[in-house]
């Protein structure tokens, strides 16, 4: 057996940092205002621990010369020397934070303020500069300035420098094909972006501005979630909402993350009004490591139910790749990402104990929601089953157990419910005549939702108001039905449609239209597989009311002709309160209706 070590060429490794190491190159941006915070971090370290006597305002400046085709990223950190240039810059992958918190270890626990980790961060400045300068003038006491300078290729140029403050300059030679980062609105989205919350001041210069006076730092240091809870007040929380997320419709509550053990996770979570049952899919949470923005919407840490909330996330310890751009995914990404649902189910059932008025209020908006992490997660399932509302059509919110509860007496384990209260209104009319609690469940997730509760709550069946009448035919009703039946039939050419005669008291309606609940859900699921599953037959019924006048008529009418126009109108009637009418079925109720006005006004 031999044993080697693994040879790197940096004529073959470096055009691959600087075009495939980051998704985004707007990233270099990022980057570089990183390092010149973490700069900073370092020497605010040094200072703490006695090594360093500083009275300077720290600051980060991004400087755009457009004239001279230059971006320069300027810090007043702690500054190099030429000895830690070439250590740190012309070491790939070499880390000076790393060796900086290991350095410092026992001194201070600094590791939420400095932010890189993979020693290749400044390489990106190579994805759109031809050639990149590093001016330095470390803070220790007699340090020579000094200047490094290359043009991407693997020889670089070291000499002494003409810096004469503290700090560092990144001076990129921008390329001609990425102008784009010479405008200074450009810059300005990018470090919005990115770098809104980073905790050393930031400031853009134009160098092409008369004024060369510094403008006002454009980010926040203490972005809210940095506080504690106890200290924000609810206009903070929704003026931050509105500056975050340029929403102006206030959202309906919040949840204040604020995590120190086992992990460190701080951040905020807003529930926002939906405008629709898919403005779900406009949710947005934004993911920040040490105050830096990563990307938003990152599924490994913010399950996808979760995703119609707004919010940011900060958890310094997360285990990101390289270019801080995804996550790995491993067991401790998977406890953050628990502990967050858990604390939005925690949220939910508190408010469901202490104060289920005001979730009552948001129970519309965030309902779907609710029912798609039920149906996606196990764990939040069984922190919501029992809190899960559902609004009746009087306006009153009930859980399932409380829904059954009252309907025991008359339907025990069956729940009624609307899923369109216009269209089904006179259904719904019904139900309320004979006193039976209808509940509405109008998005679309609760075609799913019914089907999910049925398999989870054993024996509960969900029915829409359609599928089920309640009234029975007397006995002694029996023989007129099987006549009715008989003109119906002649009337009424539709092979797929059967019929029933009852006595609908609570309706004056002559008749209406039932259709399965088995048979309407599979249709849905047809027409949701549409082209994989052959089409469902409809289980059809016509549900005739023989106590209606108009009905009683017929079997006393001998004009065979007027009978079935008059069937015909009926079905047209009933067809018209069950669902909207295709254009053929409103062709047939417009002929129906015209020839019975030429009836009567003869």
């Amino acid at each position: 057996m031999s044993k080697g070590n693994i040879a790197v060429h940096t004529e073959n490794i470096f055009p691959v940092i600087k075009k495939w190491l980051y998704s985004d190159k707007d990233i270099f941006v990022r980057e570089l205002v990183s390092n010149g915070c973490d700069a900073v971090s370092k020497l605010k370290q040094l200072v703490l621990n006695g090594d360093a006597e500083i009275s300077d305002e720290y600051k980060v400046t991004v400087t755009v010369d457009k004239a001279g085709k230059k971006l320069i990223f300027t810090d007043n950190g702690l500054g190099m020397t030429m000895e830690e240039i070439e250590k740190y810059i012309t070491q790939v992958a070499f880390s000076g934070a790393e060796e900086f918190l290991s350095k410092y270890k026992d001194k201070a626990d600094n590791k939420a303020t400095i932010i890189g980790h993979f020693g290749l961060g400044f390489y990106s400045a190579f994805m759109v500069a031809e050639v990149v300068e590093i001016e330095s003038l470390s803070y220790a006491e007699g340090a020579k300035p000094a200047h490094w300078s290359c043009d991407g290729g693997v020889e670089y140029e070291i000499e002494e420098g003409t810096r004469t403050h503290r700090g560092t300059d990144i001076i990129l030679h921008v390329s001609e094909e990425n102008s784009e980062f010479l405008e200074v609105p450009r810059i300005r989205t990018i470090l919005n972006k990115y770098c809104s919350f980073l905790p050393v001041d930031i400031y853009i210069i134009n160098a092409e501005d008369e004024n060369k006076e510094e403008p006002k730092p454009f980010n926040d240091k203490t972005p809210l979630w940095l506080k504690k809870p106890s200290e924000c007040t609810d206009e903070e929380y929704k003026e931050f909402y509105t500056k975050v997320f340029m929403d102006f419709e206030p959202p309906l509550f919040w949840i204040h993350l604020n995590v120190d053990y086992p992990f460190n996770l701080k951040g905020i979570l807003y529930f926002p009004k939906l405008k629709h049952e898919a403005s779900g899919i406009e949710g947005q949470i934004k993911l920040y490591n040490n105050q830096v923005f990563v990307a938003d919407n990152i599924k490994e840490v913010i399950p996808e139910y979760l995703m119609l909330l707004k919010g940011c996330i900060d958890c310094p310890d997360l285990p990101l790749n390289v270019s801080r751009s995804f996550l790995q995914n491993d067991g401790y990404v998977q406890k953050v990402s628990s502990h967050i649902t858990k604390k939005v189910s925690d949220k939910l059932t508190g408010m469901f104990n202490t104060d289920r008025e005001s979730l009552q209020k948001y129970w519309d908006d965030i309902s779907p929601f609710v029912k798609y992490g039920c149906m996606r997660d196990d764990a939040f399932y069984d922190r919501m089953k029992d809190i899960v509302l559902y609004k009746t059509t009087e306006n009153e919110y009930k859980t399932l157990n409380e829904y059954l509860e009252n309907a025991k007496e008359k339907h025990e384990n069956v729940v009624y419910y609307a899923s369109d209260l216009e269209v089904q209104a006179q259904y719904i009319s019904m139900f309320k005549g004979e006193g039976i609690e209808v509940i509405s469940l109008p998005f679309a997730i609760d075609t799913h939702f019914i089907s999910f509760m049925e398999y989870k709550s054993s024996g509960v069946k969900f029915k829409r108001i359609d599928s089920s009448v309640v009234d029975t035919l007397p006995e002694d009703n029996k023989e007129d039905a099987k006549v009715l039946e008989e003109i119906f039939k002649e009337s009424i050419i539709d092979d797929k449609l059967t019929f029933e005669f009852a006595a609908l008291k609570a309706t004056t309606l002559p008749a209406i239209i039932n259709l399965s609940e088995e048979s309407r859900r599979m249709q849905e699921m047809s027409a949701m597989f549409a082209g994989n599953m052959p089409p469902m037959p409809e289980d059809k019924k016509l549900i005739v009311n023989i106590d209606s006048p108009i009905v009683k008529n017929l079997e006393g009418s001998n004009d065979k002709e007027f009978n079935k126009l008059v069937c015909s109108y009926i079905y047209d009637l009933a067809l018209l309160a069950h669902k909207p009418l295709t254009s053929s079925q409103m062709s047939a109720f417009l002929e129906h209706s015209n020839s019975i006005l030429e009836k009567i006004t003869k």
